[in-house]
């Protein structure tokens, strides 16, 4: 069944114009190993050389921030949503 992932209008060129997409994956960094495959291109913009998230990216499961869970070792289960949700910076 696999997880509901949903994408950010930025990273939609990559998967298709897709707003949605299923994934398996036991963890965030599974998830995102798996969408690589699907999406060349896609970890890259979300993840470091060292596997961890880049600061710019925020990422929800069920709508709890993974940097208060387990980061990118965060368990996921069939039906799961992850939002993934770029930073946005203000100012004036």
């Amino acid at each position: 069944m696999g997880v509901t992932v949903r994408i950010p209008t930025p990273l939609r060129k990559l998967t298709k114009d897709q707003a949605d997409v299923k994934v398996e994956g036991a963890t965030i960094g599974e998830m995102f190993d798996h969408m690589e495959a699907q999406y060349p291109g896609l970890k890259e913009r979300l993840m470091d050389e060292n596997g961890e998230l880049r600061r710019f990216v925020n990422v929800y499961v069920n709508e709890e921030d993974i940097r208060f869970l387990d980061g990118v070792k965060t368990a996921l289960k069939a039906g799961d949503t992850v939002a993934i949700v770029p930073a946005i910076a203000g100012g004036r």
